[in-house]
């Protein structure tokens, strides 16, 4: 087996990619199949280099040493007082810093402080050195003070340039001066640090509203759902006795559900999928048998159905129902907080380690908590609370031709229950997409998405429903035939654009994807500009909102309730687009600037 030539933890010298400019870097793994190195910069950046990408910290000092005896400052000065040489400088003076600094901030501090006599010394912050990329007309013209970069091919240049964007700030570099040695030297000797994510969702007090807000909205969409009149004039709905919110048999048959889509997750069926790699470089195995699990619960529930069980039970006992599951949630996101305490750094995402305990405890620390191969965020998204969904449809179904003494249930409710299991069900065929999601790859698993897939997934995406079984509504053959269609149309959208996004992002360089048009970026990644994705930047939010609307109009206009979903959904989408907007900008830069002014709408063509 060949030996690997950089170690785990090891710091070095990375060239960023599309220039000749290499960076202090921090090992964090090897994959031995691509023989690439993951690499972390400063400002938390990571990237995939080739050996030959890196160089050892000591061969940079050595090669700064050398430079500096070869030169005298008679001889430096001199230059500096050629015409043409001043008019170099003043051209590309931004350039020439950036290149400098990178130099000699691998040089010892002694060594830089003889050097401050003669040369002023521009110190880059983390952020611009790692986001930024060299433009072809600066790259061109950097070969003067002490820093000479030789000049790489055209093709593999980007047009991306090296002053600060203004999302960054308005604060200027620093200049480093001759009197503070001291400063200088442990500035250099600090070690680099992960910095966290911005906060989102309100930051700390956010989380708190949030807390509060989302059982309580779970708690009135039931309660309203289950009024003769849900108008929301007659908002809110009177609080039951409390002894209605608990029932131990509720709890039971909820805890017997979780245990039963936990069996069928570790039964050793279906793919073993490779997650996205990790700021480690190593890539997690999941089981990927969610339609397995769908297909054995229908069998089950269906024999069920045939012995004699009332799943109607679920319609009468809902509030019982959510109630139970809401505790569960809590007391799985008390674990999982407690439990990231004492998981390692590497194993925490960037954006629940704020330090504050109620927004960690929201947000969630760990990225991938497991219990030995049993991932703990994966299992909760895709299976208890998304097959129970289909339950409870089908359970509502039932609850409607009991209800109005049905042979059949009505032309809305199969609409609503075909729609929501062809969704599920795509889900689940297709499970190993949702590993390249921003859940999955960025989301620590706290409270929000433990409540998010155990309580709200269940409880409230199965409002239509819900609502249809006191609140029928007749459609005729011609609005059915509308609605299907619609429905057709925004699943062609979300289906074809979540494939082409998902084969793009784990393998660019398929000879089946040679005719997508792309932008390259400094990261090294490319930004899809084709397909859908040439249409508007996020495809798939726009087929999620076309069949939004599908759920929705077999409920009717006569209250506004049964839209709860719609009017969610456009929120949720609206603000999941602001985040990546922000990450995509701070992370791909004057590349993301492209890309927007080439896909110019972001979910909806000409509107937004």
């Amino acid at each position: 087996m060949p030996t690997v030539k950089y170690q785990k933890g090891d710091t070095v010298m990375g060239r960023w990619p599309g220039s000749s400019l290499y960076y202090q870097v921090k090992v964090l793994g090897f994959d031995s199949k691509s023989q690439l190195y993951t690499v972390i910069y400063k400002d938390g950046t990571e990237l995939e280099l080739k050996e030959q990408d890196i160089k050892s910290v000591s061969g940079f000092q050595t090669r700064s040493r050398s430079r500096s005896r070869s030169r005298s400052p008679g001889r430096r000065r001199s230059r500096s007082r050629s015409p043409a040489r001043t008019t170099r400088r003043s051209s590309a003076r931004t350039a020439a810093a950036v290149a400098a600094t990178a130099i000699t901030e691998s040089t010892p501090s002694s060594r830089r402080d003889t050097r401050l006599k003669d040369t002023v010394e521009v110190r880059l912050s983390p952020m611009v050195s790692a986001y930024a990329a060299l433009s072809l007309s600066d790259y061109r013209t950097l070969v003067i003070s002490e820093a000479k970069v030789e000049a790489e091919s055209e093709k593999n240049q980007g047009p991306y340039n090296l002053r600060r964007r203004k999302a960054d700030g308005d604060a200027k570099p620093a200049e480093a001066k001759p009197d503070q040695p001291e400063k200088k030297a442990k500035e250099a000797a600090a070690p680099s640090t992960i910095p966290s994510a911005p906060l989102d969702f309100g930051g700390k007090i956010g989380a708190y509203f949030w807390l509060l807000f989302l059982p309580a909205w779970v708690l009135f969409v039931i309660l309203q759902g289950n009024l003769a009149d849900p108008s929301l004039i007659n908002a809110p709905p009177p609080l039951p006795p409390l002894d209605t919110f608990w029932d131990a048999q509720a709890l039971g048959f909820v805890i017997l559900w979780i245990l039963f889509q936990a069996l069928l997750y570790i039964l050793p069926v279906g793919k073993l999928s490779d997650g996205m790699p990790l700021r480690s470089g190593m890539r997690l195995k999941y089981r990927t048998n969610g339609f397995f699990a769908i297909v054995v619960s229908a069998i089950v529930v269906a024999v069920a159905v045939h012995q004699g069980a009332d799943l109607t039970y679920i319609h009468s006992h809902f509030l019982q129902l959510a109630t139970a599951t809401f505790i569960i949630s809590v007391l799985l996101s008390i674990y999982l907080y407690v439990r990231s305490r004492y998981g390692a750094s590497e194993e925490l995402a960037l954006g629940g380690n704020s330090g504050n305990v109620v927004y960690d405890f929201f947000k969630g620390r760990e990225l991938n908590p497991r219990i030995k191969n049993f991932d703990l965020k994966f299992f909760c998204e895709m299976r208890p609370g998304l097959i129970g969904w289909c339950l409870i449809n089908f359970a509502m179904a039932l609850a409607e031709m009991k209800k109005h003494n049905l042979d059949a249930p009505s032309y809305a409710m199969i609409l609503v229950n075909l729609f929501q299991l062809l969704y599920v069900v795509d889900g689940l065929w297709n499970e190993e997409a949702i590993l390249t999601t921003m859940d999955l790859m960025h989301d620590g698993f706290g409270f929000m998405l433990a409540f998010g897939d155990l309580v709200w997934v269940p409880f409230t995406y199965t409002l239509q429903a819900y609502y249809l079984v006191l609140h029928p509504n007749a459609l005729s053959l011609p609005a059915v035939t509308a609605i299907i269609t619609l429905k057709l149309i925004g699943f062609y959208i979300f289906r074809k654009s979540n494939s082409e996004k998902n084969a793009f992002r784990r393998n660019p360089s398929d000879p089946k994807l040679s005719h997508l048009k792309t932008i390259p970026t400094a990261t090294g990644k490319s930004l899809l500009v084709s397909g859908w994705w040439g249409v508007v930047r996020h495809p798939n939010y726009l087929g999620d909102l076309i069949m939004a609307l599908a759920w929705s109009l077999p409920c009717g206009f006569s209250h506004l309730l049964p839209w709860y979903y719609m009017i969610y959904f456009i929120i949720l989408l609206v603000h999941r687009d602001s985040r990546d907007m922000s990450d995509c900008r701070r992370k791909y830069g004057s590349a993301w600037d492209e890309y927007c002014r080439t896909v110019r709408y972001r979910i909806i063509p000409r509107v937004y």
